[in-house]
Order: C-alpha cells, then sequence, then structure tokens
C-alpha cells in the first residue's frame, strides 16, 4: 500500500477502492499534505494533461473528477483539523438565466482536485449573490460560467457588481459560447475554454 495506489485509483476511476485506500494511508501515518498533493492533486493534474492531448475527454475527466472527491471528503475534515493549506477560495456558479452546470460542476471538482476551497453557488445566480458569496467567504477568485449566448450579458453585469461593491476579486469566465475576445471585453480577469485550463487560471490568478 503507498500514494502511488491512491494516484493510480484515480486514473483507474476506481471510485470504490478509493476510501478504502485513503483510510488505509492515514492509518499508516501518511503525512495529510503529502497524500493530498501525491495522492489526488497530482493525478487529476495528469488527467488534465492527457485531456488538453486529446486522450481522455469529458466522460473520462469526470469520472476521475468523482473519484478525487471520495478521497477529498475524508481528508478534508482533516485538513481543517490539522491546519492543512488550501490553495485559496473560489466562488463559482452559472450566471442568472442559465440552468446548465455540467461544465460548472467539472470545473469545480478539477478546482477542488487542484486544492481550492470551492463554494458553488448553483445555477442561475444573480450578480447581488455572487457578490455577497465572495464578501462572506473572503473569495479572492469568482469564476463563472454559462451555456447559452442569451445568458452571456449576465456575466458583464456580474463582473461589474463585484467591480461597483469595491472587491479585490479576480474574475475567471468560461462556457461554451465564451470566448477570450468576450472575457477582455466584459473586463473579465481570466478565460479558460476547457476545466484543466480552469485550474492552470485559477494557479496563476492566486500567484498574482
Amino acid at each position: 500500500m503507498s500514494i502511488k495506489d491512491v494516484y493510480q485509483a484515480v486514473i483507474d476511476f476506481d471510485e470504490d477502492a478509493m476510501p478504502d485506500l485513503i483510510q488505509k494511508e492515514l492509518a499508516s501515518g501518511t503525512d495529510i499534505q503529502k497524500l493530498l498533493q501525491e495522492g489526488l492533486i497530482a493525478p487529476m493534474d495528469y488527467v488534465g494533461k492527457q485531456f488538453s492531448e486529446g486522450e481522455l475527454f469529458v466522460p473520462e475527466m469526470l469520472m476521475a473528477a468523482q473519484t478525487m472527491k471520495k478521497g477529498l471528503e475524508i481528508l478534508k475534515p482533516k485538513l481543517g483539523a490539522g491546519g492543512g493549506s488550501s490553495a485559496g477560495t473560489i466562488v463559482i456558479g452559472t450566471v442568472k438565466g442559465d440552468l446548465h452546470d455540467i461544465g460548472k460542476n467539472l470545473v469545480g471538482m478539477m478546482l477542488e482536485g487542484g486544492g481550492f476551497e470551492i463554494i458553488d453557488l448553483g445555477v442561475d445566480v444573480e450578480p447581488k449573490a455572487f457578490v455577497e458569496a465572495a464578501k462572506k467567504n473572503g473569495a479572492k477568485i469568482v469564476g463563472l460560467s454559462a451555456l447559452l449566448t442569451t445568458t452571456m450579458p449576465a456575466m458583464e453585469e456580474t463582473v461589474n457588481a463585484l467591480k461597483e461593491a469595491g472587491l479585490e476579486v479576480k474574475t475567471m469566465v468560461g462556457g461554451a459560447p465564451v470566448t477570450k475576445a468576450f472575457a477582455d471585453k466584459i473586463g473579465a480577469t481570466g478565460y479558460s475554454e476547457d476545466a484543466p485550463g480552469a485550474v492552470e487560471l485559477a494557479r496563476r490568478l492566486s500567484a498574482a
């Protein structure tokens, strides 16, 4: 038994084996941060790379993310108790008028796998709800998703609402109809076309 088995379980989408593997590692005294970084975050980075290279597709990424999440559920309370460091808090949601959530959910799981604390507001989220959640949770980044061209203006409304509230937050936008040109036009801090890219972007924005 080793962290390699935990890593492999994520790669193999072995959701059923994950809780047992994590518990065994904890029982053997494996450092929690090491288990998180090498057992859960590292394979998600690998999965993201495979996706970017066209070796894996969205269903496989979802399965890997779901497997990682099983392990994370066990580690999370212990990370809190041990003062484990989070990469930062990100508020995410699908903007007002849009009920699509598969892309948002995948991005949320990938970000969680990347070590971020995720506050998921769900779908059809009003601009003021993003503002309130960012304030309440001390978020440094707000992620906005839209799948309909008709709801893209709600992204701009939300970006503006966050600025008007005087919040020191960075905004990430994405979704099928969204482009980098649109992100620049509405004053968003960054844009990603897929979930692995969102993790990279979040890491860059956190470090900036």
